[in-house]
């Protein structure tokens, strides 16, 4: 499995309007074959939001990259003054998870 995260820096007092930009083009990603599962992580003790998307392999999330789809999610950029800095993209091999049942 792999977890792409994407470290974003949003500008203070833009938070609400992230949180709804985000929520709104994140329907699209379900369509796709490989995709697992998608998170926004809210900052608690941090200066930015992390989106972690789950793929079942690295294929699957370039397949996602060259599709309709993420064109379409990626169509209509925010304004640049809601971040605070550059985003930092990281793509990672699930080594090993251990959870609750």
């Amino acid at each position: 499995m792999i977890v792409v995260a994407n470290r974003i820096p949003v500008a203070i007092g833009f938070e609400q309007e992230f949180e709804e930009r985000f929520t709104r083009r994140t329907v699209r990603l379900q369509e796709n074959p490989g995709f697992i599962r998608n998170e926004l992580l809210r900052p608690v003790q941090s200066d930015y939001y992390i989106v972690q998307t789950y793929w079942e392999n690295m294929e699957a999330f370039e397949a996602w990259t060259r599709s309709e789809s993420f064109r379409a999610a990626h169509a209509s950029p925010p304004r640049r003054e809601m971040f605070a800095g550059p985003n930092v993209l990281e793509i990672h091999e699930v080594f090993m998870t251990t959870e609750n049942a």
